[in-house]
């Protein structure tokens, strides 16, 4: 896969190819990948695992929360980034607490679909306000940080149609869990919020990827920062050679 870094190493690879292949880079990176998905999927179907077999609530819970610390114990050993580990023992953890303050197994669920549903209303809120929470995540990571909203219109647009794939999509999600939490027991609402992890994730990290594809590429900022640094740097040189010039001459 393309570095994100070095998004033009291989000049045998076509321009549109390469700017595709930096764009997947960018969310395998943004998103955590095959392994972040694992990280996030392994708490829950452990929980609602344990859950179905001997309903009980401590126990599945322990265990959840014990393997969502394990999963960053291997990172931190393998010095590998943590964030979505850390996030994912954070969820676990406040589902723990709610179920076991409320004595209710299914309310393990309900912080994290919360956060769904803030997040789902975040991705449209800023959408509408003109700055799309799918570029303000992805910006440093295509080292364009804000330029796209003033400078490249065409990339904002992509940006609003991805925040509005993730806002919708994920609303579709708490359309279906929400109901269930009500009507379903906990092992149902459970299977089903399992199998729900990662489809949706997938589509909306698709259609991102449709839609950055296609737009310009993005604005170098930190390149940018870095030839006005040296461009600086070139001209005090010059001035300090033309001062010192007539000095030598005069000797």
């Amino acid at each position: 896969m393309t570095s994100v870094d070095k998004p033009t190493a291989d000049t045998d690879i076509p321009t549109g190819q390469a700017d595709k292949a930096v764009t997947e880079a960018a969310l395998f990176e943004a998103f955590g990948g095959v392994r972040g998905m694992v990280e996030t999927v392994l708490p829950g179907l452990l929980f609602v695992t344990i859950y179905t077999i001997n309903k009980n609530l401590h126990v599945s819970a322990i265990a959840a929360l014990g393997v969502s610390l394990l999963l960053v114990a291997v990172r931190l050993v393998r010095r590998d980034t943590v964030k979505h580990a850390f996030s994912g023992v954070f969820g676990v953890a406040f589902g723990v607490v709610f179920a076991m303050m409320t004595g209710n197994a299914k309310d393990f669920y309900l912080p994290g679909m919360l956060y769904t549903l803030g997040l789902a209303l975040a991705y449209i809120v800023t959408t509408l306000a003109g700055v799309p929470l799918i570029g303000l995540i992805l910006g440093p990571v295509f080292k364009e940080n804000l330029s796209w909203r003033t400078r490249n219109p065409g990339r904002k647009k992509a940006y609003a149609k991805a925040s509005w794939a993730w806002g919708l999509i994920l609303l579709a999600k708490c359309a279906i869990l929400f109901p269930l939490y009500w009507w379903a027991d906990t092992t149902q609402l459970g299977w089903v919020l399992v199998a729900l992890k990662i489809p949706p994730f997938l589509l909306a990290v698709y259609l991102t990827w449709v839609f950055l594809a296609k737009a310009p590429p993005p604005i170098d900022v930190f390149a940018e920062m870095e030839a006005e640094e040296e461009a600086e740097k070139a001209r005090k040189a010059a001035e300090a050679r033309g001062a010192a010039g007539p000095g030598r001459t005069e000797a």
